[in-house]
């Protein structure tokens, strides 16, 4: 018997999504670990909300070249509630109505109430001043997903069971692939700040997903590496980094199949870990069943490893984002991977972004590459 098909059918994501709408217009959607026979997620939401918000807008930096968006209706948006108003817990008592109406859930993604990007795009900012040169201020299109990871309020994405981490690589994958079809999108971003140390301002496991109107300042700088480096050499950047990393080795913290992470050799950050696809592929969006399975695991390793590096600490506070190839020129240049580091050099010891790496954005590590591959691998599961 072919065990090809059965060992496919075992990979593929088992779950069912479905839309809802909030009362204000936003879309919600529900991603559950295992399909249903029947009627899901029905409960209405009730809460009287105004019209889903509106996009601020962009502005060019003439003396960067970047784009700077300006949002600030953002600014007495929630932060650090108490448990018991979290907006992201399941609504269980229709006094105390969340943003999410159902009673119970695995995975919800809903459009920001606060978004920094979104659909509906207003007029110029009031009181702004004309543009003397450079582009002209722009809305600030896009999108802006919170996707929630669980319906606990206390739970950790490194401690979710393997089957939820795949429903949540799913709504990343689809989520990614429904923005990018959006002509007005550049590039979309997926990521998740993890710790009060890092900035959250809601402690509910829960991530992001931000679909820009531009292309980012550090994907133009890769962009623009990776270029050079196919005209001098013919090959992909990403790719090239990849295999020197393995062949080399001492950088590499674990490997997989399909994924190999390692620790970049010009690492930033006192903890920092790269995870790369060893194909060629974009975005998560075009990962294949195999490779998502595979990615749930090697994800969950990593984070239990961040967790372990500093001796006598529980909880690593840490920065997770996936760097995706952009929707539309220069599409071939990039390469999906993941970049996670946190900002604790040692226990109680924060690296703060001071005035070189502020003011100039030269960066300074106090530890090296090898020493973080070394202590990662140290304590692996």
């Amino acid at each position: 018997m072919d065990a090809g098909p059965i060992a496919d059918r075992a990979r593929r994501w088992p779950g069912q999504v479905t839309e809802r709408t909030l009362a204000d217009g936003r879309p919600i959607l529900y991603f559950d670990d295992e399909a249903s026979d029947g009627p899901v997620h029905t409960t209405a939401d009730a809460r009287p909300l105004l019209e889903a918000p509106r996009a601020g807008e962009v502005r060019y930096d003439v003396l960067t070249g970047e784009w700077v968006t300006i949002a600030g209706h953002r600014m007495n948006r929630t932060f650090l509630p108490s448990a018991a108003d979290c907006p992201l817990d399941p609504t269980r008592d229709p006094a105390r109505p969340t943003e999410v109406p159902d009673s119970e859930y695995d995975v919800a993604v809903f459009a920001n109430r606060f978004p920094s990007f979104a659909p509906q795009t207003a007029g110029p900012v009031e009181g702004a001043p004309a543009v003397p040169f450079g582009p002209a201020d722009a809305p600030a299109y896009g999108h802006c997903d919170v996707v929630v990871f669980s319906s606990d309020h206390d739970a950790a994405v490194v401690d979710l069971p393997a089957a939820r981490m795949r429903t949540i690589v799913e709504a990343w994958a689809q989520r990614t692939a429904a923005h990018s079809a959006d002509p007005g999108v550049a590039e979309v971003f997926v990521f998740e700040n993890s710790g009060q140390e890092i900035g959250v301002t809601l402690t509910h496991p829960h991530g992001q997903v931000y679909a820009y109107p531009v292309v980012a300042p550090r994907t133009g700088q890769l962009l623009e590496q990776a270029r050079r480096h196919r005209d001098a050499t013919g090959g992909n950047l990403l790719a090239d980094v990849l295999a020197a990393e393995q062949a080399e080795g001492t950088r590499v913290v674990l490997a997989g199949e399909h994924f190999t992470a390692y620790v970049p050799r010009a690492a930033r950050w006192p903890v920092e870990v790269h995870l790369a696809p060893h194909r060629d592929v974009p975005d998560l969006a075009a990962l294949d069943d195999a490779e998502r399975a595979e990615l749930a695991g090697l994800y969950q390793e990593l984070l239990r490893r961040v967790n372990r590096f500093h001796p006598g600490v529980e909880r690593v506070p840490y920065i997770s984002g996936w760097h995706q190839a952009p929707t539309g020129e220069q599409r071939d240049l990039g390469r999906l991977h993941l970049q996670l580091f946190s900002l604790l050099r040692a226990p109680g010891k924060l690296k703060y972004l001071a005035g070189s790496e502020s003011g100039m954005g030269a960066w300074i590590n106090d530890t090296t590459p090898e020493r973080i591959a070394e202590r990662l691998r140290e304590v692996a599961s």
